[in-house]
């Protein structure tokens, strides 16, 4: 019995001795590895893809969004307030330069001026009899310069008369389309109401806000095409009319004005337009626009200087025509840029570069 216990605990023994060994081993084992397994990965030059800045001939295009409107627009206020007793025409109507548009209840001026004028023909006879009587010490002085003082005042109030009787019929000032219609007629219409707004239809505009980076490169008076979405696949030739001086200092966009130089048949305010604008061609510094990088803080590139390190380089850019972007500042003609391999890629790094 004694000899077995013994044996049974020789072998355990054993077998814990051959446990230890094998984990020293394998403890061993691990430590023994080489140092770059345990430690960090050598750093290695970064690989990139290089493009050159270069100055080439650049003639740039922009589409544009816009809406026609009309460049004669006029909204119809009366002058004089009274009943409307003519209104003859409804939104959609078109009507001639000169056509009776509105026409108030004239007959309290009308009798106002009535009066007015027989006012002025007493104060005519009376200035006439005073002068008659002058010579003969029948009136003196006083009484003369009365009677022209009352012929005036009747003439100013007579002309006064007139210009408010003349209010009481508003006539169109140009051939044109109505397109708002606020009364009928029976309404009373307080001064100053907005009765008929009026544009007209051959004369047509668009203002289209467009990039500060872009504006400069137009005039007044160059040529754009426009197409009209609603009139299909045809362009329209226009011109800039009108470059607007100030700079949205939220959007950096200016407004130009641009008018058609022909009627278009269907055209109305309000449809949506498209406008290509193109600069003149002229050298231009450009790089690819892929290099083009943006921060907090503006845009910048990854430019290779001669020991084979990228250097980060502020820049200002400009016009985009392409996969090209100008350089207005920042770089020079020869300058190689990092297009492509930005992972990891930082200010004095050295990198392996690979030509475009």
């Amino acid at each position: 019995m004694q000899s077995f216990i013994d044996h049974s605990i020789f072998n355990y023994s054993c077998r814990r001795g051959l446990f230890l060994l094998l984990g020293c081993m394998a403890l061993f084992a691990c430590n023994d590895k080489p140092t770059a397994q345990s430690g960090h990965r050598p750093q290695t030059d970064a690989r990139v893809e290089l493009g050159t800045v270069h100055r080439a001939p650049l003639k740039a295009e922009q589409n544009l969004l816009g809406v026609l409107q009309a460049e004669r627009h006029v909204r119809i206020f009366n002058q004089e307030p009274g009943r409307i007793v003519a209104l003859p025409f409804y939104p959609g109507d078109k009507v001639k330069k000169g056509s009776l548009l509105i026409q108030l209840d004239d007959r309290l001026l009308q009798s106002e001026l009535d009066k007015a004028q027989a006012t002025l023909a007493q104060t005519q006879l009376d200035l006439r009899r005073i002068k008659r009587l002058m010579p003969r010490k029948l009136a003196s002085e006083e009484e003369l310069t009365r009677a022209r003082t009352a012929l005036e005042l009747a003439q100013a109030e007579k002309a006064l008369l007139e210009t408010r009787h003349s209010y009481t019929r508003i006539r169109a000032p140009f051939d044109g389309v109505i397109s708002k219609r606020s009364f009928e007629p029976g309404d009373v219409a307080p001064l100053h109401s907005l009765i008929l707004s009026m544009y007209a239809p051959r004369q047509l505009k668009i203002e289209v806000s467009v990039s500060e980076l872009f504006i400069d490169q137009l005039k007044k008076g160059d040529s754009v095409q426009v197409h009209i979405d609603a009139l299909g696949s045809q362009r329209w030739a226009g011109k800039i009319q009108r470059i607007y001086p100030n700079i949205d200092p939220r959007t950096h966009k200016g407004r130009i004005e641009i008018h058609l130089q022909q009627p278009v048949a269907g055209a109305r305010p309000g449809q949506l337009c498209r406008i290509k604008l193109t600069t003149p061609t002229r050298p231009r510094l450009l790089m690819p626009f892929a290099a083009l990088r943006h921060d907090n803080q503006g845009q910048y590139v990854f430019r290779l200087d001669k020991t084979n390190k990228v250097r980060l380089i502020r820049i200002r850019s400009g016009l985009l025509s392409g996969k090209q972007i100008e350089i207005l500042a920042g770089l020079r003609t020869g300058d190689r840029v990092v297009i492509r391999g930005f992972q990891g890629l930082r200010d004095g790094k050295t990198i392996i570069p690979v030509e475009s």
